[in-house]
């Protein structure tokens, strides 16, 4: 009976693999490898406050256990997930409880850290000052949004990265090497089909290879392909925080891939994001705004094209909607392209910030009234349809001092060449007019 209660569980593959040493890891040689900065703290046995940025399942916790192993140091972890100010206090007595009797330095690691408010954050201020302990954050949110700045000014920030396939398939050889695939053998295809399910993720592919295992033994069978897996394999989406770094990494992709005018670049990032389970509304709104951002009057349709893709999405939903929206991207990719009105508009709001508010022109003001008219109001006011061309050359239209303020410089693209065409000779009319001729 006492062996029964006793006896510890079997552990999954990504815990029964889990490094031990810095010469274990795989990945980050960035970081890791010869004369890179934590190999070198390591070999200095000097530890130092530091926060580990990166998707999940690169290793950010397995470098956090095994500094502290290095160092000789008391490892206490928390997570921001499920801790509040008091497991922070109670982190901070063992810190000082592991010194006082040992003489031990503490490392705190704080996964999710990002998670944790401003006041929890400012809590380990002045114990990460004192040095009672080394605290290492781990965070897959930027830290430079997320993480107080007191704090990140005291801790140096790592940038993990996501394993290459390679490296993915060197995390099998080893659970081949250590026996946790005994007398099961993979295809070329299904090893590729597990690496692409991992989008870069190790406990994501080894939790996949384990679930692959365990279908097979009870299967009976001694290989697996890539159609084996497609039955047996229940895969989530890809990497995709829908308010994290990843949704607004691949929306600036896909709207620099619009603006530089590559419509198969638009369409992959349009589908990542797709794929990834971002509100294809969302993706509406900001080809909108692409489209008079980065379009603008070089090619006008562009502007009706991508709300017309919104309504259509509105109407039909997923996935037929969808289709709508990568005709939209596509148009805009390889539309004329033009920022001329946007720099227009950001100088004139600019200008007109700083600036003193200036009266409208007499002739500029409306009159209706008496008395408006007796001071002047709309006096000399030129009926621009009543002119040649439609045009009152000469004519001014901003506050004195103001003239020849220049904002607006159509581009050579598009119809927007047109307007400049238009511009330049209505201009001419300008010169004519200030010359008297």
């Amino acid at each position: 009976m006492s062996d029964l209660f006793h006896t510890e569980p079997k552990k999954p593959l990504a815990e029964a693999l889990r490094p031990t040493t810095l010469a274990e890891v795989v990945g980050q040689r960035h970081l890791i490898g010869p004369g890179k900065p934590l190999r070198l703290a390591v070999e200095a046995g000097v530890p130092h406050s530091m926060i580990l940025w990166g998707p999940p399942g690169v290793g950010k916790t397995t470098l956090a256990r095994i500094l502290a192993r290095s160092f000789d140091a008391e490892f206490i972890p928390i997570s921001a997930v499920f801790a509040g100010v008091k497991d922070i206090r109670e982190a901070v007595e063992r810190a000082q409880a592991a010194l006082a009797s040992s003489g031990r330095a503490t490392i705190l690691f704080v996964d999710e850290v990002h998670r944790f408010n401003k006041a929890q954050q400012d809590a380990f201020l002045p114990y990460v000052e004192s040095g009672l302990f080394t605290f290492i954050g781990a965070t897959t949110e930027n830290p430079s949004f997320e993480v107080n700045p007191a704090l990140l000014s005291r801790a140096q920030v790592y940038v993990l990265q996501s394993l290459s396939d390679d490296e993915l398939k060197e995390l099998l050889a080893r659970a081949r090497a250590k026996g946790s695939l005994a007398g099961l053998d993979f295809a070329d295809d299904a090893i590729d089909t597990l690496t692409g399910y991992a989008d870069g993720d190790a406990r994501r592919f080894l939790n996949l290879l384990e679930q692959a295992r365990t279908a097979a033994l009870a299967r009976k069978l001694g290989r697996v392909d890539a159609g084996f897996l497609a039955e047996v394999l229940t895969v989530n989406a890809r990497r995709f925080d829908k308010g994290g770094d990843a949704f607004y990494d691949q929306i600036s992709a896909l709207h620099k891939s619009v603006r530089g005018s590559s419509p198969d670049g638009a369409l992959y990032w349009l589908s990542r994001m797709l794929d990834g389970g971002a509100d294809p509304r969302y993706i509406a709104r900001r080809l909108v705004r692409m489209a008079w951002e980065d379009i603008g009057l070089a090619d006008p349709r562009a502007m009706r094209i991508a709300l017309d893709a919104a309504d259509t999405y509105e109407r039909l939903g997923s996935p037929e909607g969808e289709l709508a929206l990568g005709q939209a991207v596509i148009y805009l990719a390889v539309a004329a392209k033009s920022n001329a009105s946007y720099k227009a508009y950001n100088e004139a709001r600019a200008f007109v910030k700083q600036d003193k508010s200036r009266p409208v022109p007499v002739h500029l003001r409306n009159a209706p009234t008496r008395l408006m008219k007796e001071l002047g109001y709309g006096h000399d006011y030129r009926y621009a349809h009543n002119e040649p061309y439609a045009y009152a050359a000469g004519e001014t239209y901003l506050p004195e001092g103001l003239e020849g303020l220049g904002w607006y410089e159509p581009t050579d693209r598009g119809l927007e060449a047109k307007i400049g065409e238009k511009l330049a000779f209505l201009r001419r009319l300008d010169e004519e007019a200030s010359k008297g001729t």
